[in-house]
């Protein structure tokens, strides 16, 4: 049987890249030693941290004044690096759009030295759209803007970004990283753990602009871009098996055409399950249209009952983590890059064949 991994993250990676890893798992081009074994000090390790940063660069086009950084901590501890690193004795800017901006307003929060403000929020409709954001709602005064590109569990998406004037705009860019064809220029910080579309658990990429370095003092070694940056994401160990995965997911992804290849195919898959949703007589999309991401599609029949029959078939058919998360139940599918359209069309088909058997029109 054919399995489907739907997993919001850790996430589906590409065939070739395991593949890759697996051949060269116990003996790293020749060393004698696997990855996990060299030394992040090693000639080696900085080959490959260096080529991970190249092509990361080149995929995203980051201009020079921005910097890579390679970190730990998932994108969680950056809810509280940020505000540290920008905001003490300052006012910052969020936009709530779900459980993780939640959690990052949260963090912000407990700050003392900051002065948290949420000037947007779709809360009062379960997240199910992304809230307008015009210039006139920015204090020009403010350390930052904070939003979360793609809600990962909601399934919703900013289409484009605000015009924030000359506030910084700092985007939670986990689940849609690699994945979309936003101007790295219009933010001041973008953050991504790489479990869904990078590498496995354990990394977080940090991509900063120069100017946003060294504003606050930073009690805290760990917590500290400057330190980061100045140690060339070296300060401590890094996650250098994750490193060396991220570095073949960036070339498997320029192999393939870079970012808009991958854009168009994942649109393509995002738009077959769509019409299927759209055709459906049971099925049905709880996000509004014009926020809907192309990455996690969640979808529900309005009975939990018949919810949880279609996760049971569909888990026995093959269909691996479809179940929606526990804060909103259905069901959701999330299309990241490495995530075959043949799985799209496979559960398009079952869908089909669940709505037929199931009193479907």
């Amino acid at each position: 049987m054919t399995v489907y991994n739907f997993s919001a993250g850790p996430a589906v990676l590409p065939t070739p890249v395991l593949e890759q890893a697996q051949s060269e798992f116990t003996d790293y081009q020749g060393s004698g030693m696997s990855v996990m074994e060299l030394s992040h000090r090693s000639s080696f390790f900085d080959a490959i941290i260096k080529d991970a940063k190249k092509r990361l660069r080149e995929l995203m086009n980051i201009p020079d004044n921005y910097h890579i950084l390679f970190l730990q901590g998932g994108a969680s501890l950056q809810f509280s690096m940020v505000p540290l690193n920008l905001a003490q004795n300052k006012k910052a800017l969020y936009v709530n759009t779900g459980s993780w901006s939640k959690k990052a307003i949260g963090a912000a929060k407990m700050l003392d030295n900051v002065a948290v403000e949420v000037i947007a929020s779709s809360e009062e409709d379960n997240f199910t759209y992304i809230p307008d954001i015009t210039p006139d709602m920015i204090d020009q005064d403010a350390a930052y803007l904070h939003i979360t590109t793609n809600n990962t569990i909601v399934g919703t998406a900013f289409q484009t970004i605000p015009d924030a004037g000359k506030v910084p705009i700092v985007a939670d860019m986990s689940s849609n990283i690699l994945a979309n064809d936003y101007n790295v220029e219009d933010f001041g910080i973008i953050y991504a753990g790489a479990q869904k579309n990078i590498g496995p658990a354990g990394l977080t990429v940090v991509i900063i602009r120069d100017d946003l370095l060294g504003l606050c003092e930073v009690n805290e070694p760990m917590l500290d871009y400057k330190i980061h940056t100045e140690a060339n994401s070296l300060y401590n160990t890094p996650p250098t098996f994750a490193i060396y995965i991220a570095q073949l997911v960036f070339k498997w992804l320029q192999d393939l055409g870079g970012l808009p290849e991958i854009l168009k195919q994942d649109q393509e898959k995002a738009q077959l399950l769509y019409d299927a949703i759209e055709k459906s007589s049971i099925f049905t999309s709880p996000v509004r249209q014009d926020s809907r991401s192309i990455t996690n599609i969640p979808f529900v029949t309005g009975d939990e009952e018949l919810d949880k029959k279609f996760n049971a078939e569909a888990l026995a058919a093959g269909f691996e983590n479809l179940k929606g998360h526990r804060s909103v139940g259905g069901m959701r599918a999330s299309l990241y890059n490495a995530f075959p359209k043949e799985g799209v069309t496979a559960l398009v088909a079952f869908m089909e064949k669940f709505e037929k058997e199931n009193g479907g029109a």
